[in-house]
């Protein structure tokens, strides 16, 4: 019940049994189908997405709105802490690594979802050219929340983890990337509201196009390489002295609790301000903190407490239990259900759908091409060649398979970029709205179950690959080594037990 006008409290009324059965209803019903979606396809979103449908305001509408809209709220930041945690375990070295095959897979799952739309949207179904844009920009986005949960889910099923491979690290640099070109394109689609003439028939506003387009890009290319700078040449000399040591080390969890916390804020911030996404920045703040720690060595990385501990430690079982299922179930809430069930619109979302699912396969092409290429510049003492005998084709088809089946799911981002161009411009029709949605929700299923599906069967081929699977580290990374037999999840004297997600309980490898 809201406050009475004038109140300086707000009423403390006990609520009634029926509201109180629903909720408890609706987490026991997001727990039941994690696990029976995990079991029958290898995804639980799937049954939280479901969920979110039959509670929300698609099908049943059983919870309160104001409920819906505060899970949604709730959702949204455990998808933050989702992509944070991603760029606090990232490996470095491997990203420094592949940077380039990363942006190269990144603008491929980035043109050929726009390209494609234009080609089917604008030639096949006959919608205009702003339409066929704002739907390719939605759909040329990969749910990071998404690719982070399928990747430790399934890891974690096999025993392994593959966020320390090297496919994996592409996979996920490229999906951050792929996100951060939409977000910046979206930024755009919200721009083109201020050239567009006004309800009255007056002229629209005065909005300057290039730097409608060049802010977002100059916001986010800025933000990715002023983070490593501060991190490595500022504040991590800093956090080294042994003054500002011996201070952050007299209560270590409580200190990175708090040091994790203003700089999420900072980097939240610092993006919403600046024209960026701020998912980009919950990202670029994970890595921000895994390059700040300090370097141990032998006794010191055993009494070292990194950020990535702490956030085992205290947050992870929050976002796992909690906020995680309400993310996945607040997509169920912003799916418009009864509006994709007409025959014109279920055809050409399911052939607009295919069509998408083609356009981030076509990422899995990066990687025998890039073979290929590594090859033919490489000499015959190259550290580790290709499989003789079976060509590239054959070597690589299960990395470049997960990585093509991995961006396919569009999830949470492409959701919010179809909507911000439903409800925020005059440019996109109820019908390319709803034919996207269908794509967008086809392949956020799709996506995860065969990604968990490939993982399951090939996971230990992937894994052991000699190129594409782990590597070992060149060097120390917060305080820590680790080496091939660190994708195994059994814990060892090297290789740290993991959290049920697959994700290391603590960062100190030895």
């Amino acid at each position: 019940m809201p406050a009475s006008p004038g109140s300086a409290f707000l009423e403390y009324h006990e609520p009634t049994i029926v509201p109180l059965l629903v909720l408890i209803s609706f987490f026991v019903f997001l727990t039941l189908s994690e696990w029976a979606s995990n079991k029958i396809f290898r995804a639980g979103l799937i049954g939280q997405i479901v969920v979110g449908l039959i509670y929300g305001v698609p099908i049943g509408n059983i919870l309160a709105l104001e409920w819906q809209e505060t899970f949604l709220a709730l959702g949204y930041l455990g998808l933050l802490l989702i992509i944070f945690e991603g760029g606090l375990t990232i490996r470095l070295d491997l990203l420094r690594q592949n940077l380039v095959l990363s942006v190269i897979a990144a603008l491929v799952g980035v043109l050929a979802p726009i390209a494609l739309s234009f080609g089917l949207l604008l030639g096949g179904f006959g919608h205009s050219p702003l339409e066929a844009f704002i739907v390719g920009v939605a759909l040329c986005s990969t749910s990071l929340g998404t690719t982070f949960v399928v990747i430790n889910s399934a890891s974690a099923s096999r025993g392994l983890d593959f966020s320390q491979t090297r496919i994996g690290t592409v996979l996920l640099s490229a999906a951050v990337l792929d996100d951060v070109c939409g977000l910046v394109l979206v930024s755009v689609i919200r721009g083109l509201r201020e050239l567009a003439p006004a309800t009255d028939g007056s002229e629209g506003g005065s909005a300057n196009l290039g730097w409608i387009i060049g802010r977002p890009i100059l916001a986010s290319g800025l933000m990715a390489v002023l983070t490593p700078v501060f991190a490595l040449f500022v504040f991590g000399p800093l956090v080294r002295m042994g003054v500002v040591r011996n201070v952050l080390a007299k209560d270590k969890h409580s200190t990175n609790m708090a040091i994790m916390v203003l700089v999420l804020c900072a980097f939240l911030a610092i993006a919403a301000y600046t024209g960026a996404s701020v998912l980009f920045g919950a990202f670029l703040a994970g890595m921000f903190l895994s390059m700040l720690h300090p370097d141990t060595d032998g006794d010191a990385a055993e009494e070292s407490t990194t950020f990535t501990h702490t956030f085992e430690k205290y947050l992870a079982d929050v976002r796992r239990f909690m906020l995680q299922p309400l993310f996945f179930a607040s997509i169920g809430f912003a799916i418009p259900f009864v509006e994709l069930w007409t025959g014109e619109v279920i055809w050409n979302g399911i052939v607009f759908t295919i069509l998408m699912i083609l356009s981030k396969l076509l990422v899995g092409v990066c990687i025998p091409l890039w073979d290929v290429a590594a090859t033919a510049t490489r000499s015959k003492t190259a550290e580790k060649p290709l499989a003789e005998g079976k060509g590239v084709l054959a070597s690589t088809w299960a990395p470049a398979t997960l990585l093509g089946t991995a961006m396919v799911a569009r999830g949470e981002v492409g959701l919010l970029i179809i909507q911000i161009g439903l409800n925020e411009t005059p440019y996109l029709g109820r019908k390319a709205f709803v034919i996207a949605v269908w794509a967008i929700v086809l392949n956020t299923i799709v996506g995860p179950v065969s990604a968990g599906f490939l993982i399951k069967k090939f996971g230990v081929k992937i894994a052991e690959h000699p190129r594409w699977g782990a590597r070992p580290v060149e060097g120390k990374h917060g305080g820590q080594e680790r080496d091939v037999e660190c994708v195994k999840a059994t814990p060892s004297a090297h290789c740290p037990p993991r959290s049920v997600d697959g994700g290391p309980v603590t960062m100190q490898g030895r």
